[in-house]
């Protein structure tokens, strides 16, 4: 049995691409601000793709920043079509990564014990 890692490159290559659109400044919805896109996955069929992205702020930026996303898909999945050159355009969703704040957040505590410990 073949395993394909199409998926892997097609989501290594949308995530290139969203990343040059937000560097571009494409996204043009002041919702959404600073965001990094932390990885792509692709279903098998390269018919859904799921966007993990990151950023700093409150909680209240964060679910603006997620309405902006969302009202952005169609632009974004047309976009994305044309730049990885697919024949089918493939749903996005997109979903906050937590794993980058708290690997900050575990970082801090961990040097507040370091300090308290006098390492």
């Amino acid at each position: 049995m073949s395993t394909s890692n199409r998926p892997e490159r097609v989501g290594q290559e949308i995530q290139a691409a969203l990343g040059r659109m937000l560097t571009r400044g494409e996204l043009k919805d002041p919702r959404i601000g600073f965001i990094t896109v932390t990885g792509v996955k692709v279903s098998p069929d390269l018919k859904v793709a799921r966007v993990f992205y990151s950023m700093m702020g409150t909680e209240e930026e964060r679910k603006e920043t997620q309405k902006g996303l969302e009202a952005a898909k169609g632009y974004i999945r047309r976009e994305i079509t044309e730049a990885v050159n697919l024949r089918v355009s493939p749903e996005v969703f997109f979903t906050f990564d937590e794993s980058v704040e708290r690997g900050d957040r575990i970082e801090r505590l961990l040097r507040e014990v370091k300090e308290k410990e006098g390492w």
